[in-house]
């Protein structure tokens, strides 16, 4: 993950004047996740190194659904539950889980020319920049909950851990 620190302390630093500028945040609110968040990022805690998390689930200063709702009437964007959903093969085996962990973001699908793209950090200009950079400009953004990112990229460890472990299968003659 530390290849991706850069990546997540941008987004997280952009994201937070994101939030303020939406009015979903106070300033200094803001300042206090600031440093709970260095705090965390100090202790290697890197996945708990989310300025939403602290926000909403520390300081609880802001509510999930609340922002949400300020993506979807704001910004236009729908809402994705990704549980139950499956991995796709091409995502399974080219997906840098580091940088969806820095980011708080997954692409989950594609059609022809078009990435669909589950994120938390949709308001912060830093995620979406680095995104667009990697997979172009079609992409179709969809806003979701760090749990639901979270469970996803669990799931998709698990199983990539779970294949790796699994004997290679003979090819036969």
């Amino acid at each position: 993950m530390g290849e991706h620190r850069t990546l997540l302390m941008r987004a997280n630093r952009l994201l937070g004047a994101s939030l303020v500028e939406a009015n979903l945040v106070k300033i200094e609110d803001l300042e206090a996740a600031n440093e709970r968040l260095l705090e965390l990022l100090q202790n290697d805690s890197e996945r708990q190194a989310t300025l939403l998390g602290v926000l909403m689930y520390e300081k609880k200063v802001l509510n999930e659904d609340v922002l949400l709702h300020h993506l979807v009437d704001n910004d236009g964007i729908g809402l994705i539950d990704l549980h139950g959903y499956e991995v796709p093969d091409e995502f399974r085996k080219s997906l840098d889980l580091g940088m969806c962990w820095a980011t708080w973001t997954v692409p989950f699908d594609k059609e022809e020319d078009f990435y669909f793209v589950a994120t938390a950090y949709y308001l912060s200009p830093a995620v979406r920049a680095h995104w667009t950079k990697q997979l172009g400009k079609n992409i179709l953004w969809y806003a979701t909950t760090l749990e639901v990112i979270s469970d996803y990229l669990e799931k998709l460890e698990a199983d990539l851990a779970k294949a790796a472990a699994a004997p290679p299968v003979a090819k036969s003659a």
